[in-house]
């Protein structure tokens, strides 16, 4: 649930970005290539990311010219003089970072010395792009609570000292694509907010902050960018028996798995449709997107999910100054904020709306800051609960394993509901014992051989209960069948290809006939048979939902740890083991198509909307048997 303001306003504005700026050329005088596979990443990472320039408070002989916790003081003093506050009259002094200058104590504790501050309440938060929105919203609940009246929030990064092109030397300058990505891609800088509970005018408007919101997804996904851990993410630097044998290893390496990296984006458009539906945000009165994306080709990515969810904002309404100022991290936002508030007039009544991702362990966080004018009351925020609908336009959330973008508006309040659905199943899917196994690096050619003997017997069972299915389908849903029977064709033959990958993988079973389902898989398949034979089973459509968004969405992201894990030894699997997962993952959006023709024939004759709940329940209950074969799996 996000965190609703009403007393708390943006009072001031600061930043600090350290040296002159460096722009693509000059990158190689800090953060010099390597090698020469150095300088292609180089080359491709900066083409993707449009960064032209960016800031380094190292000098090019790589000695600290500003510290950590020095930056995020001057962009503090910028903020208190935007404020017209001394720092003697602030309660609260909360700071992000994902690295300051010391392991211990907390960032807003060295921040604070630094500054040569009186004694007042710190907060320090640590993450990565949201420990600064952390920092925020912990101020923000103090002011609101009447804690104080005043409270600074400050972030500041200096990744450039990773980067140094001494500290791969232990290595000989080898370090896989991993640990080069970022080189590209950071910068240093701070930001800094305050934040209060007696406004003053700011050019005849105030800044009110109406909601905060953040929510981590780090229980269903791997690490996707981390510092202090092995590139299979199984050994702590701390547990080497000193650091220099841990740099030398590479666990002291900044490092990114672009392969996990849209995924981000897939749960950070889902909470902002959430927060569209349940009435916190409405996409066309938000007049400024101010959003946080580490490379400028993330951008079209982001407008595309929302213009599929139907919430698109547009894209001459988004504010960024990546390309001029670098990716700053947890700064980010607050040097975007900064500069944007200072070079673009704002009007009362419009709305600000911040978006920042951070692709750590994933987390997604927004702030919605309404402008207001100076000398006139504040309006109350009017909130919609959860559970009172919005209009039927603002009711197109995309259900994430298929493109309704082109579905009629028939379809809307069906696929909304099927999100919902959809989401619960893929973040608990991504929780159990064997993707748990997976995204630790624990998978191993045992696992991978007892998941294809549970699960052929239930894929080779799919096509016959779709054609039971298509057997008992009675008018007026005549053209349901044949649908049906179409893909049951599809299907038929495709426990074959799965069963010559198991015996690939080592499979001892020759007899295919005497595999046997798990209890999970056993339960899915007794309920779809049973459906199956019901007369107009029309809730198999949500059965068919989750088995063929499973492939869509969550096999094609397992697909590459498997191969990871499974074939990079000299006894691995060979690269022909995967080719039923590679096939669901390059067909299944071809098959959803088609589930969304079959969807429409039900609802032109759903009047009384029967057929559209038996779809949602199916869809629930399959998502949960599905889970249960999952659970299953592993010993």
């Amino acid at each position: 649930m996000p965190l609703r303001f009403e007393r708390t306003w943006i009072q001031g504005t600061g930043r600090f970005l350290p040296g002159p700026p460096v722009d693509n050329d000059g990158m190689d005088a800090y953060i010099a290539p390597l090698t020469r596979l150095s300088g292609r990443i180089k080359r491709r990472i900066l083409a993707e990311n449009g960064i032209r320039a960016r800031h380094y408070a190292i000098d090019p002989e790589g000695r600290t010219v500003h510290a950590c916790s020095a930056m995020a003081a001057n962009a503090i003093a910028d903020c208190l003089a935007d404020a017209r506050l001394r720092i003697d009259e602030i309660g609260l002094l909360a700071c992000g970072t994902s690295g300051g200058d010391a392991l211990m104590p907390g960032f807003a504790s060295m921040v604070l010395g630094q500054m040569s501050a009186p004694p007042m309440q710190t907060f320090s938060s640590h993450g990565i792009c949201a420990s600064g929105v952390g920092a925020w919203e912990a101020a923000a609940a103090s002011v609101e609570l009447g804690s104080h009246a005043h409270a600074l929030v400050a972030a500041a990064e200096m990744p450039s000292r990773l980067f140094k092109r001494s500290r791969y030397a232990a290595r000989g300058y080898d370090a896989d694509f991993d640990a080069h990505f970022l080189r590209w891609m950071l910068s240093d800088g701070a930001g800094s907010l305050l934040l209060t509970s007696s406004p003053q005018s700011r050019a005849g408007v105030r800044l009110r902050l109406r909601f905060m919101h953040q929510r981590s997804f780090s229980g269903d996904y791997p690490v996707c960018m981390q510092l202090g851990l092995t590139p299979d993410r199984s050994r702590s630097h701390l547990d080497y028996a000193s650091w220099q044998e841990a740099e030398a290893d590479g666990a002291l390496f900044l490092r990114q798995d672009i392969r996990l990296l849209p995924h981000l984006f897939d749960v950070g458009i889902h909470e902002y449709a959430q927060l569209a539906k349940d009435g916190w945000l409405e996409p066309e009165r938000v007049d400024h997107f101010l959003c946080h994306y580490s490379s400028e080709k993330f951008a079209p990515v982001v407008d595309e999910l929302m213009h599929k969810a139907g919430l698109s904002i547009p894209r001459e309404r988004w504010y960024s100054n990546l390309t001029t100022r670098g990716n700053t991290g947890a700064a980010s936002i607050f040097i975007m904020l900064d500069e944007f508030l200072r070079t673009r007039q704002v009007a009362p009544g419009q709305q600000i709306l911040c978006f920042i991702p951070e692709s750590g362990r994933f987390t997604v966080a927004f702030a919605l800051i309404e402008v207001e004018a100076a000398d006139v009351p504040g309006e109350s925020f009017s909130f919609r609960p959860a559970g009172i609908p919005m209009p039927a336009a603002d009711d197109d959330v995309i259900a994430p394993p298929h493109d309704p973008a082109d579905a009629p508006e028939a379809l809307r309040h069906l696929l909304a509901e099927l999100a919902a659905v959809w989401h619960s199943y893929r973040s608990r899917a991504w929780r159990t014992p064997l993707i748990r196994k997976l995204r630790e690096r624990r998978f191993d050619q045992a696992d991978y051989v007892r998941w294809m003997g549970h699960w052929i017997p239930q894929v080779r069972e799919g096509s016959k209960w779709m054609r039971e299915g298509a057997a008992s389908v009675l008018p007026p849903y005549d053209a349901l069948r044949a649908l049906i029977e179409t893909h049951a064709g599809d299907e038929q033959d495709d426990y074959m290809i799965l069963f010559e990958d198991y015996r690939k993988a080592g499979g001892c079973v020759a007899d295919i006939d005497l595999l046997r389902r798990n209890p999970g898989g056993e339960a899915l398949n007794s309920y779809l048979h049973a459906l199956a034979a019901t007369p107009n089973p029309l809730g198999l459509l949500g059965a068919i939902y989750i088995i063929e968004g499973t492939g869509q969405r969550i096999i094609p992201a397992l697909l590459p740890l498997m191969k990871v894990s499974l074939t990079g030894a000299a006894d691995g699997l060979p690269a022909d083991a995967f080719r039923f997962l590679e096939y669901h993952g390059a067909n299944d959006e071809h098959h959803l198509l088609r589930w969304l023709r079959a969807v429409e024939i039900v609802l032109d004759h759903d009047a009384d909307g029967a057929g559209a709940r038996a779809i949602i329940d199916t869809a629930r209950r399959t998502a949960e048997l599905y889970l249960m074969q999952f659970e299953h799996i592993t010993p």
